[in-house]
């Protein structure tokens, strides 16, 4: 494995971060790409912005698939790389650009090295939001390429090159955007009784909803409400017609979302009556729990635990949200945490990856491959 080549086109690819089915840079650089490799195996279509790659077996018995995002987040980057972002106000501070390369990697590979089964790779756009999985599972193409298994993997900031970390069952928690929209009466801040401020009840609102974990959800269960934006208002003397929170809701169980959202809209209910306005409720983007196939990840954890320079670590369920858990919950497969030992976090401005995961991660996931196809 050339590790210099793949490094180079991560770093290509890190600069022309796009927002979700925004990526047109994105999918020309792959398909580019994808069209230099020889063509007696491999079959290439696109959707949307996404790509599907099959690469046929000499004697296919099932398709294995393996998914990576493609897209990138609204984040001014900060890391002062000579190859930073070149598109301002977008950064692949998820770690997708590590993901396109590994699986250029792969398919590199097998196109070279010939394997008995199927292999599906899928390029997916719009996992930041609002959400690829799900509409590439219902195309035609996915309907007659659907694989018998898939894996994906993300980015680990916090554990080093070398390790990796998964568990059986829950992974990722279930997510839903938020936002509330509401609408009072505006008016001189000099006459507050003539008005209904729509900032007092905002902050109001946004109080309350701390209670909704703390005294709704089963002290061993988890969920979290977060309020990560709000706006009202247009000058200091103008009492505010309208405001806007925007936030999210990760769960670990489906009913505790449910039970999340009811919570919410009674509170957002007893608002309109004790601040006399009008309010919306917008779910946005919702994401199903990554739920890992208990035997196929347990095998892959006990394969990779014999692989010289890998590290496994069985790591607990997080409250990160991916859209990958719908492909999962349509067929059997898994994902894992990479580690790229990064002093800062997913979606930092400043996240710098260390680069030699890329070749630690091909090689993995080439031998594992071939395992299951032994």
């Amino acid at each position: 494995m050339e590790q210099d080549t793949f490094i180079k086109i991560r770093r290509e690819l890190h600069q022309i971060p796009e927002l979700g089915f925004k990526e047109f840079k994105t999918q020309a650089y792959l398909l580019d790409y994808l069209h230099q490799l020889p063509k007696d195996r491999l079959e290439i279509k696109t959707w949307e912005t996404g790509i599907f790659v099959k690469i046929i077996g000499n004697h296919p018995k099932k398709t294995i698939g393996y998914r990576a995002d493609i897209d990138g987040l609204p984040i001014t980057e900060a890391t002062g790389l000579e190859f930073k972002s070149s598109h301002d106000g977008r950064m692949h501070a998820c770690g997708h650009d590590f993901h396109m390369t590994i699986a250029l990697g792969l398919i590199r590979h097998f196109v070279d090295n010939p394997i008995d089964d199927h292999l599906l790779f899928i390029f997916q756009p719009a996992e930041e939001g609002p959400g690829g999985a799900e509409p590439m599972l219902k195309t035609e193409i996915m309907k007659s390429w659907k694989p018998d298994m898939i894996i994906a993997l993300h980015i680990a900031p916090e554990y080093p090159v070398g390790t990796i970390a998964t568990r059986e069952g829950l992974l990722f928690a279930n997510t839903s955007e938020l936002f509330i929209d509401l609408e009072g009466k505006g008016g001189h801040a000099a006459y507050p009784h003539n008005t209904n401020d729509m900032i007092v009840a905002a902050c109001a609102l946004v109080t309350q909803l701390q209670s909704v974990v703390a005294r709704n959800i089963d002290p061993l269960d988890s969920a979290v409400v977060t309020v990560g934006k709000i706006t009202g208002g247009t000058v200091q003397n103008i009492i505010a017609e309208t405001a806007r929170i925007e936030g999210t809701i990760r769960t670990l169980s489906v009913e505790s979302m449910n039970k999340v959202k009811e919570r919410i809209e009674a509170l957002v209910k007893g608002i309109e009556v004790g601040y006399q306005c009008k309010t919306v409720i917008d779910y946005g983007s919702m994401y199903h729990q990554v739920y890992n196939h208990e035997e196929l990840t347990r095998e892959f954890i006990n394969f990779a635990e014999t692989i010289e320079k890998v590290d496994v670590i069985v790591c607990r369920e997080a409250m990160t949200g991916e859209d990958f858990g719908y492909m999962l919950k349509e067929i059997p497969g898994f994902m894992f945490w990479l580690g790229v030992d990064s002093g800062y976090g997913l979606h930092h401005a400043k996240l710098n990856p260390d680069e030699r995961a890329i070749g630690s991660a091909i090689d993995l996931l080439t031998q594992y491959i071939k395992y299951k196809c032994r």
